[in-house]
């Protein structure tokens, strides 16, 4: 080897080998013979994946892929010396990523020509020299073959090579020495179905190494212009990967949101693209010095990303399937099924209507995926799903997945006809789903029963009797309950289990999703103010006002959402709908999932009239037959419930209406540090579920002026919801340290359009309250209190600033209003 030591490439290797020395989880390497000169052994580095979000980075280089050898000693007194033989492109990131590959990050930190190149689907080949005369062919982390596979990646790419050698008249030695001279790694993408499928296919004349990238062999992040790029990829036979220039980051965000849109670009769908650029001067929050090669990437949702969903999903479907057949594993008794597959991927209609198909060309013939496994057949399978719904007669099915309609399957996997349907609400209390469920009643003529005329120790078993009672004489059966829980849902959907046709699952949905917690909670707390005592059970009480609004809280905070495996089709409602208009909503929803005639607008009319003059029952329900007399002890004994003495709340807040999710994910992820925390917190379900900012406690009634702030926010708190008033909170940044993030809130005004009525219209702030105002966002474990927020805030605002950090929220705004907090 007669290229002369490189000092800062040495000292880099001697680097990995002290860190993975002393912490081999965070850099580990494999040594190899290499294939074209077996007494010169190779070591691959390998990084923890993760890591490459830190900054300051816990690694001496970001390359993914870096490949070097030992370079003999004249005196074995003498360090050991090393040479990078072969180098992969420093790790980069999609758009919003990190901290440094967000657009505004971007546009501070980098310069043009931004070079946009194709993202290849396929698996990565460094090609470099080994010796003058001698290649090297690897995959990002390994040379040669692999245990336990066939051929492995890096002797496909090797085949490939040879091919174009042979094509060009050349031979690996002048490949070699060109590369050699030049200490260039040659970087491609190896696309070939035949040998491995990823997700989109090629054609024949794309399959085999595109060429994407020259890197120097060096410790430092150089590349080669895409010019000269193109220019070795004619030269040598490989493919050329297509790009282009723009001159502006606007101009690379304008047109990858047009490509976007279709996902698709020149008329084939495409992963998305690869921009090579530089840092500018200023590197910012970037880990890379001024004027250092920089790349990042832009992902597309669609199709890419759908169809890597349908290859996750039948892999899953597949194993399911195996341990069903086989009786062994954790899937061996429920076998396939929507309902065991991720959520998250379930939520496009064209996944639905996949998810249905695939199993039943599992069912049918298992022996179409047997090599699934091993990545082969995942572009013929989806396109055999895609020729299927592109026919009239079978297009039904998407049709069916858009709408939320799908139908349940029958024992031979076809799609089977409905008997029955039973109508789910998916509320919390005050959503008015009682009054929706008299409104249909009344309209179609479906059969109404409620969960809360039923008054026995165990109620659910009997209201379930009560759905199946019905059924038998009803077509439609509204099963009027909250169903808040998946217990719930699975709970009807077993009691008709089995029934030959089937009976259909139709859920009125009052998602949470469209609102904040503050928000649903203030319209259906509200609501069960306005309808008083015309309810079985939830009624406010002269003793104790506000103990409805713990009980709306209990279900906001205890709500599953509905996934759509759970029933056959999805009425989507609205919280906080006037009645008109909800009834007007569920008729449309039952008209088209049903298939029923729409009614005219007079008995719609007349329908939100019953549902206007509805009154519950006063007697015990005819159901309860034979059980009254356990009933009334019990009604009894619920008597001197009310004579309670009411208890005061433990403290007066503000509950602002937002999310907490959307207000930060932006921000926080321009800070690590706050990233890692937020991501922590997140994961741990330590976020606050009902925002809110503290006013005065009970605790602290005994301080200066808290007294009279209490009874200030206790008189607001005995507004009527419609008169209350409203105050405008002012968000300024966000807080953290390890073990506490908060919201500050930088001021609290009365909103100006609130009508206030009568009540005190003199501002509840005072200075000293201004210095603690905010929110707590989460607290890093379970025995750290709450509390500590208030304490960091104080610090922050008094600048105290060792151990904490901010970000700044640009002022965002938040409505509130002022309520006594019992927990």
């Amino acid at each position: 080897m007669d290229r002369p030591v490189v000092p800062e490439d040495s000292a880099l290797v001697a680097k990995l080998h002290e860190i993975s020395t002393a912490k081999p989880k965070l850099i580990k390497s494999s040594v190899y013979s290499a294939p074209a000169a077996e007494d010169i052994k190779v070591r691959s580095w390998k990084m923890d994946e993760f890591k490459y979000y830190d900054v300051p980075s816990p690694f001496p280089t970001l390359a993914r892929g870096i490949f070097t050898v030992d370079l003999p000693k004249a005196d074995p007194a003498a360090s050991q010396e090393y040479r990078i033989v072969a180098r992969g492109y420093d790790k980069f990131f999609n758009i919003g990523e990190v901290p440094w590959t967000t657009w505004e990050a971007l546009e501070s930190h980098t310069a043009a020509p931004y070079t946009l190149s194709l993202k290849s689907n396929g698996c990565i080949i460094f090609i470099a020299a080994l010796t003058r005369t001698k290649l090297l062919v690897t995959s990002k982390h390994s040379i040669g073959p692999t245990a336990g596979e066939g051929i492995s990646h890096a002797q496909a790419g090797e085949t490939w090579l040879r091919k174009y050698l042979v094509q060009k008249g050349r031979t690996e030695e002048q490949l070699a020495e060109r590369l050699w001279d030049n200490n260039w790694t040659a970087i491609a993408e190896l696309c070939d179905d035949s040998f491995e499928e990823h997700v989109l296919g090629y054609a024949p004349e794309k399959t085999g190494l595109h060429l994407h990238g020259l890197n120097e062999s060096t410790n430092a992040f150089r590349t080669l212009p895409q010019k000269q790029v193109d220019e070795f990829a004619i030269e040598w036979g490989f493919i050329r990967t297509e790009s282009l220039v723009l001159s502006s980051l606007a101009e690379v965000r304008s047109f990858t949101d047009a490509v976007g849109e279709t996902g698709a670009w020149n008329g084939e769908p495409v992963e998305g693209f690869v921009v090579r650029t530089h840092v500018a001067s200023t590197p910012g929050k970037a880990p890379y010095a001024p004027g250092a090669t920089f790349f990042f990437k832009i992902k597309f949702d669609e199709p890419y990303m759908m169809y890597r969903d349908w290859r996750e999903i039948t892999k899953t479907l597949l194993r399911l399937h195996e341990q069903s057949r086989t009786g062994k594993g954790k899937g061996s008794e429920k076998g396939m099924s929507e309902s065991s597959l991720p959520k998250g991927k379930m939520r496009r209609a064209e996944t639905r209507a996949y998810v249905r198909w695939a199993i039943g060309e599992i069912e049918r013939d298992p022996s179409q995926f047997d090599d699934y496994g091993k990545n082969k057949g995942i572009i013929a399978t989806r396109e055999r799903f895609l020729a299927y719904i592109s026919t009239p007669e079978d297009a039904e099915l998407l049709a069916a997945a858009k709408a939320g309609s799908m139908p349940p399957r029958s024992s031979d996997g076809t799609p089977a006809p409905f008997g029955k349907t039973i109508i789910v609400p998916v509320a919390i209390p005050g959503c008015g789903k009682t009054a929706v469920s008299v409104a249909l009643a009344h309209i179609f003529g479906f059969g109404h029963t409620q969960s809360d005329d039923v008054r026995a120790k165990k109620p659910a078993p009997i209201f379930i009797k009560n759905v199946t009672t019905l059924l038998k004489t009803q077509d439609v059966v509204i099963a009027d309950k909250n169903n808040h829980l998946q217990q719930h849902r699975g709970a009807l959907r077993a009691a008709v289990a089995g029934r030959n046709p089937p009976v259909r699952l139709l859920a009125l949905d009052w998602s949470l999703e469209g609102t904040t917690p503050a928000e649903a909670h203030r319209v259906c707390a509200n609501r069960i103010i306005t309808r008083g005592t015309n309810h079985q059970s939830l009624r406010p009480s002269d003793t104790d006002q506000r103990a409805h609004e713990q009980v709306v809280w209990m279900f906001i905070n205890q709500t599953q959402p509905l996934a759509p495996a759970e029933v056959d089709g999805v009425i989507e409602m609205v919280i906080g709908e006037a009645l008109e208009d909800s009834v007007s909503r569920a008729v449309a929803g039952v008209v088209r999932e049903l298939g029923l005639p729409a009614p005219a607008a007079e008995k719609i009319a007349e329908g939100v009239a019953a549902a206007k003059h509805y009154a519950v029952a006063t007697g015990a329900p005819a159901e309860a037959k034979g059980k009254e007399k356990g009933k009334e002890k019990q009604t009894a004994k619920a008597e001197p419930e009310q004579k309670k003495k009411s208890k005061p709340p433990r403290y007066y807040a503000l509950l602002p209406e937002i999310e907490l999710g959307k207000l930060l994910a932006g921000p926080v992820a321009q800070d690590p540090d706050a990233a890692a925390l937020y991501a922590h917190l997140v994961k741990e379900k330590r976020i606050s579920d009902r925002p809110h900012v503290t006013l005065v406690h009970s605790k602290a009634l005994h301080e200066p002026g808290a007294q009279e702030l209490w009874d200030r926010c206790a008189a607001l708190d005995r507004i009527d919801e419609k008169m209350a008033p409203v105050f405008l909170c002012t968000l300024g940044s966000v807080v953290w340290n390890k073990r506490v993030m908060a919201v500050t809130v930088d001021d609290v005004q009365l909103d100006g359009e609130t009508p206030v009525g009568g009540a005190p219209e003199e501002d509840v702030m005072n200075d000293g309250l201004r210095k603690r105002l905010h929110i707590t966002v989460g607290t890093g474990n379970a025995s750290i209190a709450a509390v500590e927020a208030k304490g960091l805030v104080e610090d922050w605002r008094a600048g105290k600033t060792s151990g904490l950090k901010s970000l700044q929220l640009n002022s965002s705004t938040a409505r509130a209003r002022v309520q006594g907090l019992f927990s």
